[in-house]
């Protein structure tokens, strides 16, 4: 399976920040050791991607800021990390490989990005470590060159996808599903076309009911030619801004009934990572690599009870 990848996904953050900036670094490294990527198969490497398909979402001013470091003090606090010209090409890089990852998963089915899910990133202001919405980009982009005209967002971090809600909010072109805590981050919740919200400690069990529920009847009921998921791992016990409670099982349970409930509809899809915050990078990481793992597995012909 190709995927999206370059090595300045990861800048460095000042020393004792709480974002996992390493684990762009180390879930491909693990990726590797894992057999899940061969060293020499081929990794979509992106460029930044053109200012064009960003004011597709965001507007002209804030782009005016994020090139120019014109971010104010309090909007760099909102944001949660320290505006800087290596952390906005970042952004871009790990734009552009959604959307590589999305026209690649259109010509062979799937694909994904190691990075991106950046979904607290609004049309005019950035949040929650999101800078830049790279999955609102990819479908705008998308559906501007024609190559699809309808897309599913399947979000499934601990915190709600704002910003994508508020991108797509009235907007029948774009399904937005978020399942997440009901008490966590952020504060003040958009409007999803479906948001489930979840009580905190909630366990393998309730969360994969809730989901076994939900997707097939969205994936049934609403007609799209492409499904992105964004499979955050800050679901997990232990999880540093989570309170839910899956194991590590439950998160490969939930990644591996999310790709086969998409693929075996024949429908295309895109993995990205969105968020995860456990006691390690390295960690992070691990968890991340849970749905590229079985992402191949399914297309290496398995198939799961």
């Amino acid at each position: 399976m190709q995927v999206s990848h370059h090595p300045d996904y990861f800048v460095p953050l000042p020393e004792g920040h709480p974002f996992p900036m390493a684990k762009y670094t180390l879930v491909r490294e693990i990726l590797v050791e894992r057999g899940v990527i061969a060293p020499g198969d081929v990794v979509l490497v992106p460029a930044e991607i053109d200012r064009a398909h960003l004011e597709r979402v965001h507007t002209a001013e804030y782009l005016e800021k994020l090139e120019t470091g014109g971010l104010s003090a309090n909007e760099q606090r909102r944001l949660g990390v320290p505006w800087s010209p290596a952390l906005y090409r970042r952004s871009r890089l790990a734009a552009q490989g959604t959307l590589d990852a999305a026209c690649r998963a259109l010509e062979v089915g799937l694909s994904g990005n190691l990075a991106g899910g950046t979904h607290h990133a609004f049309a005019d202001r950035g949040e929650g470590f999101c800078l830049l919405n790279d999955v609102a980009i990819a479908i705008r982009a998308l559906q501007a060159q024609g190559a699809i005209e309808r897309a599913l967002v399947v979000d499934l971090d601990v915190h709600q996808g704002n910003g994508t809600a508020a991108i797509f909010e009235g907007d029948p072109s774009v399904f937005t599903f978020s399942m997440h805590g009901a008490t966590n981050y952020p504060a003040v919740k958009m409007r999803s076309t479906l948001d489930i919200a979840l009580p905190d400690g909630t366990d393998d069990i309730r969360y994969l009911d809730a989901l076994r529920s939900e997707l097939p009847r969205i994936l049934d009921g609403f007609r799209c030619e492409l499904v992105f998921y964004l499979a955050g791992v800050d679901v997990a016990r232990g999880d540093r801004y989570g309170r839910l409670l899956l194991s590590e099982e439950g998160v490969r349970a939930r990644d591996r009934y999310v790709i086969r409930a998409v693929r075996e509809r024949g429908l295309p899809l895109v993995l990205t990572l969105a968020g995860g915050y456990a006691a390690t990078a390295r960690r992070t990481a691990e968890l991340h690599a849970i749905v590229f793992e079985e992402a191949v597995r399914f297309s290496r012909g398995h198939r799961f009870s």
